[in-house]
């Protein structure tokens, strides 16, 4: 627990962070490597080139200066970054180092107006936060254990490999050991590290897992990116990889998961972000109110068409007119639409109007504007924020929706 005074001083900081935040964070990931370049085998490459990280972490900082007094509001954005900590192994030692170069960057940056009274609250407030990190990861840890799932990482083979696209392919996964995989909820990613020539340090992405559980192997569905040498570098090694390769592979996590419900489901996929909604729809059995909204921008790069279009079927059995019309022609099933951006369609309150009902759960991924339209468009509705759930490509950042 936090003393008045150092609450106050916390407090009176967050004007500050508004405006200098990211540059906070920005020098402490500069200077926390410079110093430490081994934890860049832990840290995402691709999110630092792209200021994803530097970013989150700002907001993260901000949100808990702006709740220091009651940090019950952020615990679901603790849990969320706790499960991206368990899966990349991110342990108990790492949090002093952390500690000290953010306090360091805090004085580089904001100069004499950092305070000794500052920088002495701020060390404890970061004690504080730090301590119910290091709780929450360890509680995942032992809940993954107990799941049949393992810390850290494990040696996994590409055991096939399945195009499901002209960019994406699937990956099956099986343990070299042989031993049976944990169970995982629809939804849930796994991180995969691997070592590539073209980078000195290890590489980590986290990929959704793209099918329900099951105990014998895992599978990801990766687009092939291209970018820099590190943005791009872990599904182009994937893509380039022959079966039988060894990678490792850390134990499912994450929060973004389909809940059984009575009430109506949508599911709204931008491009690649149809695998974890993919992977809810496959899990839903006896249920006829689902639709699925998949965009993307144009026919070559959609995914998963067939299996969501067989799947829709059996649970929304086409009638009348739109059954005879399925059995010759694909997606005639009312409830499942394609929509694609080169054809300038797009998700808009004309298309979810006639969808969507007042208890509608929806479930939303895809690229950061994508998901931002969407939202904007389902609150034009009325939709309420409780109903509505996504999931981002890295680091949770803030939407700017309405």
């Amino acid at each position: 627990m936090l003393d008045q005074h150092t609450i106050d001083v916390i407090k009176s900081t967050v004007p500050v962070l508004e405006v200098h935040g990211l540059a906070i964070t920005k020098t402490f990931y500069s200077n926390l490597f410079k110093d430490n370049p081994s934890l860049l085998n832990i840290f995402n490459h691709t999110n630092q080139e792209q200021g994803r990280q530097q970013n989150a972490l700002a907001n993260t900082v901000y949100a808990a200066a702006k709740h220091i007094d009651n940090l019950e509001p952020i615990v679901p954005v603790v849990v969320q970054i706790a499960h991206k900590h368990r899966s990349l192994g991110i342990l108990p030692e790492h949090y002093p180092i952390v500690g000290q170069y953010l306090l360091a960057a805090i004085k580089e940056v904001l100069g004499d107006a950092a305070t000794d009274e500052i920088l002495d609250a701020w060390g404890k407030a970061y004690g504080v936060i730090a301590d119910i990190f290091i709780q929450v990861e360890e509680d995942l840890y032992k809940a993954t254990e107990s799941n049949g799932g393992w810390r850290s990482f494990k040696s996994f083979k590409i055991s096939r490999k399945v195009v499901e696209s002209d960019l994406v392919t699937s990956f099956y996964l099986t343990p070299v050991d042989g031993s049976n995989l944990p169970t995982y909820k629809p939804g849930q990613y796994v991180s995969v590290r691997v070592s590539s020539p073209e980078s000195e340090y290890l590489l980590n992405r986290q990929y959704t897992l793209s099918q329900p559980s099951n105990s014998n192997e895992f599978r990801i569905s990766v687009k092939r990116e291209n970018g820099s040498v590190v943005n791009g570098a872990v599904s182009n090694f994937l893509h380039d990889a022959a079966e039988g390769t060894l990678i490792e592979v850390s134990a499912p996590a994450g929060v973004f998961t389909y809940e059984p419900t009575t009430a109506p489901v949508l599911f709204i996929s931008g491009g690649i972000g149809v695998t974890p909604l993919n992977t809810m729809l496959q899990s839903i059995k006896n249920k006829e109110n689902v639709t699925f909204i998949q965009c993307a921008r144009n026919e070559k790069v959609l995914a998963f068409r067939e299996a969501i279009a067989k799947k829709m079927d059996e649970l929304n059995p086409p009638k009348g007119f739109n059954k005879l019309l399925s059995s010759f022609k694909k997606d005639k099933n009312p409830n499942h639409k394609v929509l694609f951006s080169d054809q300038n369609v797009y998700v808009n309150a004309e298309v979810l109007r006639s969808l969507v009902f007042a208890d509608t759960q929806v479930y939303i991924c895809g690229p950061t504007p994508f998901m931002e339209a969407a939202v904007n468009e389902l609150r034009e509705l009325n939709i309420p924020n409780s109903q509505i759930h996504y999931e981002f490509f890295g680091p949770a950042l803030q939407l700017g929706t309405k």
